[in-house]
């Protein structure tokens, strides 16, 4: 029997603790060819992003193009989420620099390039959406050439996490969000809930990964350990939570999601109360005449699916799996 042919992987990611695991996650899947990963200023700023992204390639002994982009926001101030991932987004524990450098070609186009290269790839966003809504306001076709767009970002109907009302990667660049809501992409989002409850790692569960005879294992703790004390600031919960591992998951195997949704999302811009807000017609209302004037960009697009649930011992499962794999 012939074996299943790779599928394509665009990952965009603000890489810092958790997307360094989600990461590891694409690049040690057997059948995912990841052909570019592109770096946008997020949890960190540009460069260390770049050199954590360098890093954990490296480590993964992979050899994948790294592409920098937007040092910024569209219109927003810059402001990074140090405080919960580490000066350096994997903890401060002074990991060395890596023996690569990223590519001369801006993230932007290598997003046009690689998608125009490889249609019906899937695109990953792990961070701000910056370097995506940019690509797509520069070519708006390239939507139509994505089989599938996973969102790691939102708090769709529930509580945010850098404010009451909002998820980090979208409350940091909302209109950057907005623009990709809005373009047709066939959006898979997977909110930052999804991580909490019982998806979080206890303590028993990471001294099993700890145990792990490869390198990636300790790493993957290690790395998040200032990410796992902010957590418990900011919830309560003693664990560890990993949205973006989570999303990397969905990516692989979307049957890891027990349950899915489709409506039409928006992204509220202009409220200081609510900047970032994923706004979910979960009732389908929008389309009212009521509602239908304010909806009425969102309704020109399509509708994005929502997971509102996963299997969390298929995605601990998924997640050992990866950690288990030794580099070459």
């Amino acid at each position: 029997m012939l074996p299943p042919v790779a599928r394509t992987f665009l990952i965009d990611t603000d890489t810092a603790s958790d997307d360094a695991v989600a990461l590891i996650m694409a690049l040690r899947a057997p059948d995912v060819d990841v052909a570019a990963i592109t770096v946008v200023a997020g949890n960190v700023d540009l460069r260390q992003a770049t050199r954590n992204a360098l890093y954990t390639v490296e480590l993964c002994g992979a050899n994948v193009p790294i592409y920098s982009g937007a040092e910024k926001p569209l219109l927003r101030t810059y402001e990074d989420a140090t405080w919960f991932h580490g000066r350096d987004g994997l903890g401060d524990h002074n990991y060395p620099a890596p023996l690569r450098s990223a590519e001369g070609t801006h993230a932007v186009d290598a997003i046009i390039n690689t998608i125009n290269a490889n249609s019906g790839l899937v695109l990953v966003t792990l961070g701000p959406l910056t370097n995506i809504a940019l690509a797509l306001s520069k070519r708006p076709g390239i939507a139509a050439k994505v089989s599938r767009c996973v969102v790691m970002g939102g708090a769709p109907c529930c509580e945010g996490n850098v404010t009451p009302a909002a998820e980090y990667n979208i409350w940091v660049d909302p209109e950057a969000a907005r623009t990709v809501m809005r373009s047709g992409l066939p959006i898979e989002l997977i909110g930052w809930q999804l991580c909490r409850g019982d998806a979080v790692l206890r303590e028993t569960e990471i001294a099993h990964i700890e145990g792990f005879n490869t390198k990636l294992a300790p790493f993957a703790i290690e790395c998040n350990s200032r990410a796992r004390a902010a957590y418990k600031t900011q919830t309560g919960e003693d664990g560890l939570a990993l949205p973006d591992p989570v999303a990397m998951c969905l990516a692989l195997d979307p049957s890891v999601g027990t349950e899915w949704s489709e409506h039409y999302v928006d992204v509220e811009t202009r409220s200081d109360l609510t900047r970032g807000m994923t706004v979910v017609d979960r009732l389908n209302v929008a389309q009212d005449e009521r509602n239908r004037a304010v909806w009425a960009p969102a309704l020109g697009g399509r509708k994005v699916k929502i997971c509102w649930s996963i299997d969390n011992r298929r995605w601990k499962a998924a997640l050992y799996a990866a950690l288990r794999s030794r580099t070459v």
